[in-house]
């Protein structure tokens, strides 16, 4: 079964034998508004935590998305370039950006379970 950890910066990452897809949340769509386009990054890309990876622009603003974990992107959900909406119909689904084969899972560690997340939104409000 995957972990679902979560980041300060509203994304989310889902945890399979070592490759971790991402996307961001649905308190961050909401946020955002209509997603209108979406930059995934290139596969084989090697990424720090906390590195800009991808944009998700809406009809509000532009936004970074920021690698959760260290490692090597394997995936790219390029799909999303004729469907950006998908980010706000399902974006813990088929509106996920991009796989991560992560270098050091225990960065998993620094990150937010589903309960902690929910807490940290409820504190922004």
């Amino acid at each position: 079964m995957a972990t679902v950890k979560y980041t300060d910066e509203h994304e989310w990452i889902s945890v399979d034998n070592g490759v971790g897809t991402v996307g961001i949340t649905d308190y961050a769509q909401e946020q955002l508004g209509d997603v209108v386009f979406v930059e995934v990054p290139d596969v084989g890309r090697s990424v720090a935590k906390g590195e800009a990876i991808a944009v998700v622009e809406s009809v509000k603003a532009a936004s970074d998305i920021y690698a959760p974990v260290s490692g090597e992107v394997v995936a790219a959900n390029g799909a999303l370039a004729d469907a950006p909406g998908d980010v706000n119909l399902e974006p813990m689904g088929k509106g996920w950006f991009f796989r991560i084969r992560l270098a050091d899972p225990k960065e998993l560690d620094g990150l937010m379970d589903q309960a902690k997340y929910e807490a940290f939104v409820k504190s922004l409000a």
